[in-house]
């Protein structure tokens, strides 16, 4: 599927449109600031000038460390339209996590906020070895002004260049490197261009029943499919104008969509227990809200009808996505029942085709378990400079192997039952033990690790850690976390830990994983 002569090329020629068709309609509202389409537009053609000053060459990879706010998306843009690829870095990575994702991209600049919730970004990178980085941007943050205005004051020796840039882009160019760990510990390059990233979400936003006139407070960060294709691309399409919310604070979220009268609050599970267990008389504020998606832990059917009725959610929608599929592979329908938007993720999105297969790649029977492999415009161009691992995710005949089990009913339904690979999802977070135990590992203390998820009634899912220590070396499930907590985003530290004196292997030494969940 391409994008077609009703969509824009690119996602800066997303906002070129909606800048020519809705002018001073808000686009960003970010606290006491309202940015027009027509001065996002101003924005982001500034940015690209910027980059290209600062020689930014198309395939250039620009990584961006920040949390939602108007900057971080001019940011994006500007990297795009002057012919760019973005490269998002996670807000709660520790120095180790980026450090890895920024010498693997050969990443030439870093945008960067100064501080975010007490953390110092430019501390935490202070010595780390990073022999491709050209320049770092700071962003405006709680610290300060950063010098952003500066270098969009200096941008008018690469205006030219910009201008030819944004006009050379055809929509086959690289749009993002998304990295995103698995099997192997080491996190991959997801490569995805802007023609397919438009087409899918136009796709998404028909699904979901974004609307122009929709007020979306985004919620998930930026960093994230959700928050930023899911998020902005998808509102920017649509014309509708979004609130980003840098950090997820229960009480300051109702004051929002109170005060903004939010129509469209996508969010997780654990958002609208929270919300449910208000006193009635307490929700007045949240009456403007109409559609949500949700997803990423089981929910019951009574609580998808108490959103209906007691928040006077009409919409609500769930889905099933990865990354290496632009994030979305299935949806369902605006007026599909309680019960079907919680037994199921919903039909492919329009062009894309699903099936569920064995391990010989033949299909399954309808209503019978096999590996979802999905095959469509919303595939992957491969993982960045790692052809094997591209080869084992995307077979010869173009189909991507999801490592997800899951049955398939006689509608199309997709039911997601089980995960091939060991993957655990921490509140929306996507936990992969081969990595979570190869950074343990670097603790000389540490002989043996093993990580497997368990339930958990508030986030899903969450670590155990199963540590073997070295001999007379003084390790407490204590110092476990810890340790942890130092070395790695904070969804990616176990929550459990057991000190074993070994752990159940077979006869070729491999650690029987099932045996540990057995015991959980």
């Amino acid at each position: 599927m391409n994008a077609g002569p009703d969509l824009p090329r690119s996602i800066p020629h997303v906002v070129l449109r909606a800048a020519d068709g809705l002018g001073d309609k808000p686009a960003i509202v970010d606290g006491g600031r309202c940015i027009s389409y027509r001065g996002l537009r101003e924005q982001m053609l500034r940015a690209a000038a910027a980059f290209r000053a600062l020689g930014v060459q198309k395939g250039d990879r620009v990584a961006i460390w920040a949390p939602n706010q108007a900057e971080t998306i001019v940011a994006a843009l500007g990297v795009q339209a002057a012919g760019g690829c973005i490269v998002p870095l996670n807000t709660r990575f520790k120095a180790g996590e980026a450090q890895y994702i920024l010498n693997r991209g050969r990443v030439r600049i870093l945008i960067l906020t100064d501080v975010f919730l007490g953390t110092s970004y430019p501390k935490m990178l202070e010595g780390i070895d990073l022999p491709h980085l050209e320049h770092r941007v700071l962003l405006p943050s709680e610290a300060g002004a950063g010098d952003w205005e500066r270098l969009l004051e200096a941008s008018r020796p690469g205006s030219a260049a910009a201008a030819a840039s944004l006009e050379a882009l055809s929509g086959d160019e690289l749009s993002d490197i998304m990295f995103t760990s698995g099997t192997t510990g080491n996190p991959k390059g997801v490569m995805t261009t802007h023609r397919q990233n438009v087409a899918v979400y136009r796709a998404w936003s028909d699904c979901v029943g974004l609307r122009e006139d929709d007020r979306f407070a985004i919620i998930y960060p930026f960093f994230h499919c959700a928050g930023y294709k899911a998020g902005w691309l998808a509102t920017f399409i649509r014309g509708a104008t979004i609130y980003p919310v840098a950090q997820m604070e229960v009480q300051m979220l109702y004051e929002l969509v109170a005060a903004a009268q939010i129509t469209f609050l996508p969010g997780p599970p654990t958002l609208f227990q929270t919300l449910l267990a208000t006193p009635p008389a307490d929700r007045a504020g949240l009456s403007s809200l109409r559609a949500t998606v949700t997803g990423s832990s089981t929910v019951p059917p009574s609580m998808i009808e108490r959103m209906r009725s007691e928040l006077g959610i009409a919409t609500v929608i769930t889905g099933y996505g990865l990354t290496e599929a632009c994030g979305t592979v299935t949806m369902t329908s605006v007026g599909d029942s309680a019960e079907l938007v919680v037994r199921s993720c919903g039909k492919a999105i329009p062009g894309v085709e699903l099936r569920c297969v064995d391990d010989d790649n033949r299909d399954v029977p309808v209503g019978e378990a096999g590996e979802v492999v999905v095959r469509g415009y919303n595939v992957m161009r491969g993982y960045f400079e790692d052809p094997e691992n591209t080869a084992k995710a995307i077979d010869a005949q173009g189909w991507l192997h999801t490592n997800d089990i899951g049955v398939l009913d006689e509608n199309g339904y997709l039911r997601i039952t089980d995960r091939k690979t060991d993957m655990f999802i921490v509140g929306g977070f996507n936990c992969y033990p081969a990595e979570i135990e190869r950074i343990m590992c670097g603790n000389p203390d540490y002989t043996h690790v093993a990580v497997v998820g368990v339930p958990d009634e508030r986030l899903g899912e969450v670590g155990k850690a199963y540590i073997v220590p070295r001999p007379g070396a003084a390790v407490t499930p204590e110092s476990v976390i810890v340790w942890c907590r130092e070395a790695m985003a904070n969804y990616k530290v176990p929550r459990l830990v057991e000190i074993v004196s070994a752990l159940p292997t077979n006869a070729m030494g491999k650690v029987q994983k099932f045996r540990l969940r057995s015991e959980r």
